[in-house]
């Protein structure tokens, strides 16, 4: 599934269709585009009324005929059209002409591990429908760790982990290519809902939906870590009246409603590792697990897994930008392919 680098090489725009945002980098202009995955739709009409992050800031507060829709989902396009329709207002028309104008237009595009053929496809017909004349898949544990600099050339083992909204994939490369990998299906949204379920059990408390972010309003400090605060205050509305309440809760029940979606992710890491060649384990000893991905920001998730695992666990410098970053930098050519030299008779 994923293009060699002379084939990216020679693609003009690289596009990385996450379930929370969309990142779009031009060769030459960089990174152009880095907004939510999010449209807002007249439903009377069908006009496209807005995108990206003006468009987040209308969910649950739209008259009837607005509908908020994401047509992105766990890293698959699930509407073709709409994900078209949020891609041109996302470039724009100064920079969808000056793309317009370039004679063959070559795009590439991430995709999760093991995606299916049906996946495979919507995304390239999104990007065929912007006017790209072929379309390069790229998986997207190999474009992350481009993108975070490891050293997947070269013989020995690179571990990542690219923590999603939707998903977390974990896989070992090792020459340029992926050893093992297993695809987890909770990211940040699962700690979202597991947030949200446990305030309404337990504190009979519901939050907005734009104020469901993880940490954001339940832990501060040292995150999922028993360092943090014991108790936090929490404005919400009341299950019951309707009427808007504060409740002052105990970090530390939230910390472990949120362990309970975690622990399926180290479930996935420790798979990968039984799956994993011996040589290419006593590797990782010392280099450990590179973090990626939008929820790795996720406060004291790293250190959690450093517990669980005893390896060493580092966040990368701009996880969230990693996977479009890498693809930029082989759509560029930075990346040199790997030779090796013949023996010598």
């Amino acid at each position: 599934m994923t293009a060699t680098l002379e084939q990216l090489h020679r693609c003009h725009l690289a596009v990385d269709l996450g379930a929370a945002r969309t990142r779009v980098y031009v060769r030459g202009a960089g990174l152009v585009v880095d907004q939510p995955s999010v449209a807002a739709v007249n439903t009377r009409t069908g006009s496209l009324i807005a995108v990206g992050e003006f468009a987040e800031r209308m969910t649950g507060r739209t008259p009837g005929y607005i509908r908020v829709v994401r047509p992105v989902s766990g890293g698959t396009v699930v509407d073709i059209e709409m994900a078209q329709r949020m891609l041109r207002h996302l470039l724009g028309d100064k920079l969808r002409r000056a793309l317009r104008r370039k004679p063959r237009l070559r795009a590439a595009v991430c995709t999760p591990h093991d995606a299916d053929p049906l996946a495979q496809r919507a995304a390239m017909e999104t990007l065929v429908g912007l006017g790209a004349r072929r379309v390069e898949l790229v998986d997207t544990l190999i474009a992350a760790a481009v993108g975070c600099g490891l050293p997947v050339e070269r013989a020995e083992a690179s571990m990542i982990m690219v923590c999603g909204s939707a998903a977390t994939q974990v896989a070992v490369l090792s020459l340029g290519s992926i050893v093992t990998a297993e695809r987890v299906p909770v990211g940040g949204e699962a700690v979202d809902h597991a947030i949200v379920q446990h305030l309404r059990t337990q504190h009979e408390l519901m939050l907005p939906s734009q104020s469901v972010r993880p940490l954001q309003l339940t832990l501060s400090g040292n995150g999922i870590t028993p360092q943090g605060p014991a108790t936090t205050e929490i404005h919400g509305r009341d299950v019951s009246t309707g009427l808007t309440r504060s409740v002052r809760i105990d970090t530390a029940a939230v910390r472990e409603a949120i362990h309970t979606p975690l622990t399926s992710v180290l479930d996935g890491i420790g798979k990968v590792l039984r799956d994993c060649p011996p040589d290419l384990v006593a590797d990782l000893v010392d280099r450990g697990i590179m973090m990626v991905g939008g929820s790795a920001l996720l406060p004291g998730l790293d250190e959690m897994l450093r517990e669980a695992t005893g390896m060493p666990v580092q966040i990368a410098e701009r996880p969230d930008v990693c996977a479009v970053l890498g693809l930029g930098a082989m759509l560029e050519g930075k990346i040199e392919p790997m030779v090796l030299d013949p023996l010598a008779s």
